[in-house]
């Protein structure tokens, strides 16, 4: 038996090592592009002055959309005590914080002063929604780390430093106090994010008061199906049942539902200011983006179709939903729905400007916005460094409880 184990180890750890190199290159990546901004600025990025966000800015709004699964679980199990979702909790929290720190890695460069990081919080505008919204980001990446921590000192690296244990018990009694906190404050963050475009009544694209609430849905639904995605890759890599097979059938249904909640949604949004209505401002936009840019194809092909009706069904089908590789396609395609429309909704009020819209000649009918290498090396870096945390965190912390093995 125990020459089994040592060669399935043996096995495993050649593919481990690939992996764990080709991590190792992609933050090499990030970290030269980073450098080259830093000491260039953002002259070396596709940004301008008509498009002042852009990969980076998509990036942080999908990292903190994806990581909204740890107030979900948190809220879940520690307010409405659905204590059966429990085995996923820590696995949450670990992608919540994961995502918020790759938005700050993303915002650190995209700020273009990262040396003055530090001003929301001494000059404050408390008219501002982004104002609004780093602080509360601020706040809720606290709050994650102080739920972090617990499983940091619970590892086996601390087996001799028990007064840093027990600092993780106590701080691991607080939990469902910090789930409430930080109920509050990511519901908050993730409206607002929403609302800083809905809110801006110069450009007619974003002007609505439906996307506070199609970020918040559209968040719950990706970082609930993020968890769910990581922790059945983990468990076939494993070769375990990491959380029990009901709980994961039930979780897969809940994001099927929250899929649909926010198609409706999402529908009526579009049929309110695209079909029944033809607002001056919104229909010039629309006709530019369809008529130069690929706008209609990701919209209804990768947003709605690949990225909700898709997921959708085979998540809410019962033969599918019992179906893990389905399961595991339906949850990337609904990943990668949710990220498009954070792309689509950045730069669809961007790339098509108003005539009026100040240093913008009247007449323009399209800005234009190519991401440069350095974009696509940063993030692709700050990819690298997600996947490796989590990589190593699964490996030497109790991410999940005592497993399953699946049966044959």
């Amino acid at each position: 038996m125990a020459t089994v184990q040592m060669v399935a180890r043996r096995r495993l750890a050649h593919p481990l090592a690939w992996w764990l190199a080709l991590l190792l290159a992609m933050i090499a990546a990030g970290l030269v592009g980073g450098v080259y901004t830093l000491l260039h600025g953002l002259q070396v990025t596709g940004l301008n002055d008509r498009v002042p966000w852009g990969l980076w800015i998509t990036h942080d709004l999908s990292a903190i959309a994806l990581g909204a699964g740890a107030f979900t679980f948190s809220a879940a199990v520690y307010l409405f005590r659905i204590k059966r979702l429990e085995p996923l909790t820590r696995a949450a929290v670990l992608v919540g914080f994961l995502g918020y720190t790759s938005a700050m890695l993303a915002l650190f460069l995209d700020i273009g002063r990262p040396d003055r990081f530090w001003h929301p919080l001494v000059y404050w505008n408390v008219h501002s929604v982004l104002w609004e919204i780093t602080l509360c980001v601020i706040l809720y990446s606290t709050v994650l780390v102080l739920e972090v921590l617990p499983m940091v000192f619970d590892s086996r690296f601390f087996d001799h430093r028990p007064r840093l244990r027990e600092f993780g018990h106590r701080l691991h009694r607080l939990t469902p106090i910090l789930a409430v906190v930080g109920m509050g404050l990511s519901l908050l963050h993730q409206s607002s994010l929403g609302a800083t475009y809905g809110v801006l009544s110069g450009r007619a694209i974003w002007f609505k008061p439906s996307l506070p609430i199609m970020f918040i849905l559209s968040a719950v639904m990706g970082g609930v199906g993020l968890t769910l995605l990581a922790t059945i890759l983990t468990g076939k890599l494993r070769r375990q049942q990491l959380v029990p097979r009901d709980v994961q059938l039930q979780v897969a249904r809940f994001v099927g539902y929250a899929a649909l909640a926010y198609l409706y949604i999402k529908l009526w949004d579009w049929a309110a200011t695209s079909y029944y209505s033809h607002a001056p401002g919104t229909a010039d936009a629309l006709t530019r983006l369809q008529a130069t840019t690929p706008y209609t194809l990701t919209f209804w092909w990768w947003e709605i179709v690949l990225g909700l009706l898709i997921p959708a069904g085979v998540l809410l089908y019962r033969p599918l939903r019992h179906n893990d590789r389905a399961v595991l396609m339906a949850l990337g395609l609904l990943i990668f729905g949710v990220i498009v429309n954070r792309w689509n909704t950045t730069l669809s009020g961007l790339i098509a400007p108003p005539d009026w819209s100040p240093g913008v000649l009247g007449g323009v009918v399209l800005a234009s916005y190519t991401p440069t290498w350095v974009e696509i090396a940063v993030s692709v870096g700050i990819l690298g460094y997600a996947l490796l945390a989590f990589t190593l965190a699964v490996k030497y912390l109790r991410i999940y409880g005592p497993s399953h093995p699946e049966h044959a």
